[in-house]
């Protein structure tokens, strides 16, 4: 997971959206994943930019909306018990990933 996230802030260093300067339908697909950064054993404030990408997003009114629906129907992975969360962790989140050039 470090790694997407790594992938993710190089390109947003350069634009302001994942496929340029116009938000689009890539950062609809990517956005979802991302909220999960804290189970995914991930510090946010190592990615200056995705962090920017993500805090804008989250803030709009239609992300929101959208994000709501379904919520419902989710598995909440704090309540899981801890030797679970941490196979869960092991198996999906563990590259780290290349920092942004200086």
């Amino acid at each position: 997971m470090n790694r997407l996230y790594g992938v993710l802030n190089n390109r947003l260093y350069k634009h302001k959206y994942l496929a340029g300067d116009q938000y689009t339908i890539a950062d609809m697909i990517c956005y979802p994943w991302t909220i999960n950064w804290k189970f995914q054993g991930q510090d946010i404030e190592e990615f200056k930019y995705f962090k920017r990408w993500f805090e804008e997003l989250g803030a709009r009114p239609a992300v929101q909306k959208g994000m709501a629906v379904g919520a419902d129907l989710s598995v909440d992975n704090t309540k899981l018990p801890p030797e679970e969360q941490a196979r869960i962790r092991k198996l999906m989140y563990n590259q780290r990933a290349r920092p942004v050039p200086a």
